[in-house]
């Protein structure tokens, strides 16, 4: 019989985290009782802006409160971060043991303009971040259709119809194949990575 995979690493909390957690959770709390909610929105807000490790157990601590709501409103604030943000927080909820959270927090957070996409690409890519940048080419490719991702290559196609063709391609042939088919139709050649004129 094979060997049971391993259980994912838990993520690493120390008593700073779980100190802000705590006081994060207590805050809402009240505010809610006191029927402040625009004051408990902008907790919620600071919360999706902060470290991404503590997001699994600021879910857990705000369901076992009875702020399941306030946790959705924070994964939706979550997923208007930059797009390296967004990855990287779902990545901690997915280890976290919370995969559906961290997949829904993908899937909102590249529903957003294929140019916003292709520019946070770009920015990853010139900072020298070239690992970052091809977890979110993957992450959108995952998520979105290929029609959006030839959009995406339009932003710069020198530089990410090579990426976007390499991530499908790891992804699947039939991927890849889709791909190749929706930057002809978006007027991108996929092999000189250059718009088509007309």
């Amino acid at each position: 019989a094979a060997a049971p995979a391993p259980a994912p690493a838990a993520p690493v909390v120390d008593d700073a985290d779980r100190e802000a957690v705590s006081h994060t959770v207590d805050l809402l709390r009240h505010l809610r009782a006191d029927g402040r909610g625009g004051q408990a929105h902008a907790v919620l807000v600071e919360a999706a802006h902060g470290p991404a490790e503590r997001l699994p157990l600021l879910a857990r601590r705000l369901e076992a409160a009875g702020l399941a709501t306030d946790w959705t409103t924070l994964l939706w604030e979550a997923a208007a971060l930059p797009p390296e943000d967004v990855l990287s927080a779902a990545e901690h909820l997915t280890d976290g043991g919370r995969s559906a959270d961290g997949g829904r927090l993908l899937r909102q957070g590249m529903a957003r303009p294929a140019a916003a996409i292709g520019d946070a690409v770009l920015r990853l890519t010139t900072q020298g971040r070239p690992a970052a940048a091809r977890a979110v080419v993957d992450a959108y490719l995952r998520t979105r259709s290929t029609a959006e991702a030839a959009q995406v290559a339009r932003t710069d196609p020198a530089l990410l119809v090579p990426l976007l063709r390499e991530s499908a391609l790891a992804l699947s042939d039939d991927l890849h194949d889709e791909l190749l088919l929706a930057l002809r139709v978006a007027g991108v050649d996929p092999d000189s990575a250059r718009p088509q004129a007309g």
